[in-house]
């Protein structure tokens, strides 16, 4: 049907429903007439206002089989004002108003014409619509949230989950109804729910739930083995990236997260927006999603260094789709160990921050390789800092790790040695030189999960060194954010801690992991494999010389570690070349741990 006939039939039928609804509040057509002269003009002017009404307030565009609140309030205010415009015609031309009638047009026009609308979407939805299959969904939350997923799966035809009952912990909406679903009972009541009314998923729709309970929740949803979605996060509904209906699977992320910090977005913006910003190791965990944060605050230019190309092609693709328009992209291939290349690069560049999150982490890979773990860790640090010293660079941003507190591995000894390193020459330098430190992030290349799902996929068992190991996490984005933050904080020579939260049994990431599979432990199974060479029982971001208690911004704490005379450092770089693998190990950490055995002055 053409726009113009539907137009058409849609006119012709608010006619009749208009008279209509005239006809039974003033009697008979004919007897209306033949009452009085102005009887009939009032039934023409509310007729015509009607008309004009209907169009303003597009009543003749609207879809019947989506009418909702919004149609209804529409048709309310061209019916309202059609009869007002009446009587004000009534009154000005007759010096007399007809309420009674008027009253009973306006109630009997309403009826007709809004359930027009809404009984053809009744009847389309009953009649005409297919029957799906759907799967009877438990609501967590029904607040806002909750409230708007329930909506959004009634309106959409195409949905899978039919909603059945809300859970909330609120005990003034139980026994309520809230979109005709009913307040089932608090968190305690969801297993009960699951099997009384055959509940096949479950959707978490609370974004605001901080880490504790949403775990409180989890572990009662998983006790039923339905499976459990979420909604997206809060800053992702706020912004629009994400609509609610948009639902995911709960992660370990969602579980082991903590509150957002808020960012001071002015000094940020002070310290990058407008400058170029250069990143080594920017196709890595850390350094692609620094770039990616630096990207939301407008930088001029942003150089991306990094040695592996895959890696560096895929941040170069994804930021130029984004931010093409605005700022400056500059991939560039190169080693940190190469000296020349780092001066190179500074020279044609000249960046006004550099993120240096280049190097190898891999604990026990770097047990086996002590003398590479030197070569990237301590000689790439050195080449990358010394050409930002030499060109005038004024935040150098090293990102350290937990490991380099009192370490017992070779990673761990040469972060702490790159810290002493860029601490050294905070001490004449214009440049600005700190470190910061943090622990692992959930997500990463390097991290235990990737592990632990490929070996849940295998059908287990998951392998868990020690049942006491603990370790700190944060999300990527987060470590990235305040890693960023501290930049703008620096002064010079600091070393910046990131407050990581409680730190967290290995074991329990490993069940929550195993949970959030749909398995249960006892499916999968955990083995417990033994301590590997270089790990911690458990890991410190400060040592008891280093403990600063005092948070100079939220979650970023400020320690001043203790070192070495640089003479010492720099013998051990000039002696490395003659040491066997098992000497590097032991200076290295003789030198971390400041049990100094290097006696060669420089």
């Amino acid at each position: 049907m053409t726009y113009k006939s539907r137009l058409a039939i849609l006119v012709v039928l608010d006619s009749i429903l208009v008279v209509s609804s005239l006809y039974i509040s003033y009697g008979p057509l004919h007897q209306m007439i033949r009452l009085t002269h102005g009887l009939f003009l009032s039934a023409l002017i509310l007729l015509i206002s009607h008309h004009v009404f209907a169009s303003v307030y597009r009543l003749y565009n609207k879809a019947w089989e989506y009418a909702s609140i919004g149609e209804l309030l529409a048709i309310v205010k061209a019916v309202t004002l059609s009869v007002a415009i009446t009587a004000i015609f009534q009154f000005v031309f007759y010096e007399k108003v007809y309420f009674r009638a008027l009253v009973s047009t306006w109630m009997l026009y309403m009826l007709l014409v809004g359930g027009s609308r809404f009984i053809w979407r009744m009847f389309r939805d009953t009649y005409f619509e297919p029957k799906l299959t759907k799967k009877r969904a438990l609501i967590i939350g029904a607040g806002s949230a909750g409230t708007m997923v329930v909506r959004q799966l009634q309106k959409s035809v195409d949905a899978e989950l039919q909603p059945v009952a809300f859970i909330d912990d609120d005990p003034k909406k139980y026994k309520l109804q809230y979109l005709n679903i009913p307040v089932y009972g608090n968190k305690n009541a969801i297993q009960d729910a699951v099997t009384k009314l055959k509940i096949d998923n479950i959707i978490i729709a609370i974004p605001s739930l901080n880490k504790e309970e949403l775990n409180q929740i989890f572990e009662e949803c998983a006790k039923t083995k339905v499976k459990t979605q979420i909604i997206p996060k809060l800053e992702d509904l706020m912004t629009g990236k994400i609509s609610v209906n948009q639902f995911r699977k709960v992660q370990v992320e969602d579980l082991l997260g903590r509150e957002p910090v808020e960012l001071d977005i002015t000094s940020i913006s002070e310290y990058v927006t407008g400058k170029t910003v250069l990143v080594t190791g920017a196709g890595g965990s850390i350094g692609s999603e620094i770039c990616r944060q630096i990207c939301k605050f407008n930088p001029s230019k942003i150089v991306l260094v990094g040695h592996g190309e895959n890696s560096i092609y895929q941040i170069d693709m994804e930021l130029r789709k984004k931010y093409q328009q605005d700022i400056e992209i500059v991939p560039v291939i190169g080693d940190i160990q190469d000296r020349d290349r780092m001066f190179e690069v500074m020279e044609q560049h000249f960046p006004f921050v550099v993120y240096h999150a280049a190097a190898h982490k891999h604990v026990p890979l770097m047990e086996y390789n002590p003398r590479e773990a030197v070569k990237n860790n301590i000689f790439g640090t050195k080449n990358v800092a010394d050409a930002a010293d030499t060109f005038g660079v004024n935040t150098f941003v090293l990102i350290s790790s937990d490991k380099a507190v009192n370490p017992p591995n070779v990673m761990g000894a040469t972060k702490r040695f790159a810290e002493m390193i860029i601490q050294h020459l905070a001490e004449h330098s214009r440049t600005k030189f700190v470190a910061v430190r943090f622990g692992n992030v959930l997500g990463s290349r390097g991290s235990v999960i990737p592990l632990f799902k490929r070996q849940i996929q295998a059908g287990g068992p998951v392998t868990v060194t020690h049942p006491d190991m603990t370790r700190y996490f944060m999300t990527i984005p987060e470590a990235s954010r305040l890693v960023i933050q501290a930049g703008s904080l620096a002064r010079g020579g600091e070393i910046f801690v990131l407050d990581m939260g409680e730190p967290v049994k290995i074991v329990e990431l490993a069940r929550n992991l195993i949970k959030l599979s749909g398995y249960s432990i006892e499916e999968v199974g955990i083995k417990y494999s033994g301590i590997r060479p270089g790990e911690k029982m458990y890991e410190e971001l400060l040592n008891e010389n280093e403990i600063h208690h005092d948070q100079i911004f939220p979650k970023i704490h400020i320690g001043k570690a203790t070192l070495i005379n640089q003479k010492y450092l720099l013998s051990f770089m000039q002696e490395f070349e003659s040491f066997d693998e098992a000497e590097i190990k032991n200076r290295l950490l003789d030198m971390a741990n400041n049990r100094i055995k290097v006696t060669t002055a420089v």
